[in-house]
């Protein structure tokens, strides 16, 4: 297939475009699009007693979410050359705040699942468009510190989430978890009307649908599968759902592969696997991802059930690290720009391996203060591999690859946090099994240390891998064609 008019058309400069209200059109559509993935697992037992559902079923308020959101994101790919920046974009905060208002004024579960599901297909559209956008935006040479920026909205939203929701929480109902994101959401609307110019190339390539049912069945039953194992109240990974949508799911990306390999125009373009750099990216950010999401889960738990804090005052020790992420996040695209990702991916790997083994040695006696302390480090490690990472990755993409490239990124990260919780649960939970039936007078809390320190070892281990991989990294060459 022959790209060289495509590429010439999308790498040629946009007259007349005023960037930053464009990039802040964007930040805040996504930043409270993904703030909803964590922001309401506050709210679980609230809603639960409210709307007189077991917990079990409120869960899918998070797993639908994400089983959309996973859904979607892939097949965003061709979605991006068949509709303008605008009407994507704008269509999907129009999705996602009706969903939200659907949500806020929901008389019963099935009415507020639903309004979460439309919010969910709003976000699954909005990130990839967000990243394809600044791609076509930005020249190469700086966009180390717009990538930054997005940054600040994909690791700052979920660290904040849990405090903001126990804030709101404390003082409002849980409808409250809704309304307050409306006029934010419709603010970002009115600035994507005023400000958002259309960026990239309409190509309108064959419809696969086939490739699309693939896509679904496979991502879907990856992350409904990784997300129902990691459920307390489940089966764990004996259940015959998990067994069933893991294999259904892994059988269908493994044809999806094989046919978007042989397909002249593909929906999911994984040739860009054959870019070194790319596939070297992929990995990382699965760790970072799988890191991050598991201990947003793995540290409430210990801080609740085994120091005994409440649930707001573990949200708000996450907090300075949640904020420390979002201010650095856009410093490292700056020194990106600057230094290139080895200056910035290495330490960040080093820092990681640094805070693992510092989790590892945390006790019952430990002060609050110290578990602040590594998870602050904690995130500025993360903020200085993830964007970095990611940027140079993308960089070293032909233009026409963006969608796919973007597509894959967005994909992997909701896959990887969904492996994540569910793979460290198992672990704390087997962990605890084991310590109450061998220990001599054991107690819960000191069942939940073990399971910790278990978790975080095998953390460690992958920080080990990541920090091998992070020496691979070289600053990629962007390509003229």
């Amino acid at each position: 297939m022959n790209h060289t008019g495509t590429e010439a058309a999308m790498t040629s400069p946009v007259p007349n475009v005023k960037r930053l209200p464009i990039l802040i059109a964007l930040i805040i559509g996504a930043f409270f699009s993904i703030l909803n993935e964590t922001l309401l697992n506050v709210a679980f037992q609230r809603l639960s007693e409210d709307l007189q559902v077991p917990y079990t079923t409120i869960t899918w308020l998070s797993t639908g979410y994400l089983l959309i959101v996973g859904i979607l994101v892939p097949i965003s790919a061709i979605l991006v050359q068949w509709f303008t920046t605008r009407q994507m974009f704008i269509g999907a905060l129009i999705f996602f705040t009706l969903g939200t208002l659907v949500s806020g004024i929901a008389p019963h579960f099935g009415w507020l699942l639903c309004g979460r599901l439309i919010q969910a297909f709003g976000a699954g559209l909005m990130l990839p468009v967000m990243m394809n956008t600044v791609l076509l935006l930005y020249p190469p040479e700086n966009r180390g510190a717009a990538m930054g920026s997005i940054g600040l909205v994909i690791m700052f939203a979920p660290a904040v989430g849990p405090t903001i929701g126990g804030l709101i929480l404390d003082e409002l109902s849980w409808r409250w978890l809704f309304f307050l994101v409306l006029p934010f959401m419709l603010l970002s609307i009115v600035i994507a009307f005023l400000f958002l110019k259309n960026v990239s190339v309409i190509t309108r390539p064959k419809v696969n649908v086939i490739a699309i049912l693939l896509s679904t069945v496979g991502f879907g039953g990856i992350v409904y599968g990784f997300s129902s194992a990691g459920e307390l109240e489940g089966g764990g990974w004996s259940s015959p759902e998990v067994l069933v949508s893991l294999a259904l799911g892994g059988i269908a990306l493994i044809l999806l592969i094989a046919t978007q390999l042989k397909s002249k125009q593909p929906m999911l373009d994984f040739r860009v696997f054959r870019y070194p750099m790319f596939s070297i990216a992929v990995i990382l950010v699965l760790i970072v991802m799988m890191t991050m999401f598991s201990t947003l889960l793995l540290l409430p738990i210990y801080m609740q059930g085994a120091m005994l804090l409440t649930a707001f005052a573990s949200g708000l020790v996450l907090l300075p690290g949640g904020v420390l992420n979002g201010l650095f996040s856009p410093v490292a695209g700056k020194l990106f720009d600057k230094f290139g990702p080895r200056k910035l991916i290495i330490p960040g790997c080093l820092l990681l391996i640094g805070v693992m083994y510092g989790f590892t040695r945390v006790t019952l006696e430990t002060n609050v203060s110290v578990i602040i302390l590594l998870h602050c480090v904690m995130m500025i490690a993360i903020s200085l591999i993830m964007m970095p990472v990611q940027t140079n990755a993308m960089n070293g993409l032909a233009p026409h690859h963006y969608p796919h490239g973007t597509a894959l990124f967005n994909t992997l990260q909701q896959v990887a946090g969904a492996i994540g919780m569910a793979f460290f649960m198992s672990i704390l939970e087997s962990k605890q099994k084991e310590y109450l039936e061998t220990a001599a007078n054991p107690t819960y809390a000191e069942a939940i240390n073990a399971g910790i320190h278990a978790s975080f070892t095998i953390g460690l281990v992958f920080a080990v891998i990541a920090f091998l991989l992070s020496l691979t990294v070289r600053k990629t060459i962007v390509p003229h064609k």
